[in-house]
């Protein structure tokens, strides 16, 4: 009956270890999307100070000035969005990750605490030694 139980908790963390693992996965995902989401935001901002270079700083050099300090802000606030959700998923990934060695070295406790029991099981009356 304990070998059953041992399994069953073994099954337990199993089962755990598999979520925690989709969990990293989806968050290690989302890092590269917030990755290519910089690229995206940066290549837009140089499409657009280009814009901005071409079709004001000779004509209208003021328009011009103003043009780009607030490209300069928006991409600024932009880039800030994405660092934060970028920390939000590393610590979200760091936390399962520490979690996800907890539940491993659990389940190597109980692993050997099955074998231990399971070899007692069978050496019972000293039937193994003869």
């Amino acid at each position: 009956m304990a070998i059953g139980n041992i399994q069953e908790t073994l099954l337990m963390y199993t089962k755990q270890k598999t979520q925690l693992t989709n969990k990293i996965s989806d968050i290690s995902f989302n890092l590269l999307n917030a990755s290519k989401q910089v690229a995206t935001e940066q290549s837009r901002y140089n499409s657009l100070l280009s814009s901005y270079y071409y079709d004001y700083y000779e004509d209208d050099p003021e328009q011009y000035e103003v043009l780009v300090e607030q490209a300069e802000n928006e991409h600024e606030l932009a880039l800030a969005a994405i660092n934060s959700w970028e920390s939000e998923l590393e610590l979200n990934k760091n936390t399962y990750e520490s979690r996800l060695n907890e539940i491993s070295t659990f389940e190597s406790s109980w692993t050997k605490l099955l074998q231990t029991n399971v070899k007692n099981d069978f050496s019972y009356g000293g039937i193994s030694g003869q």
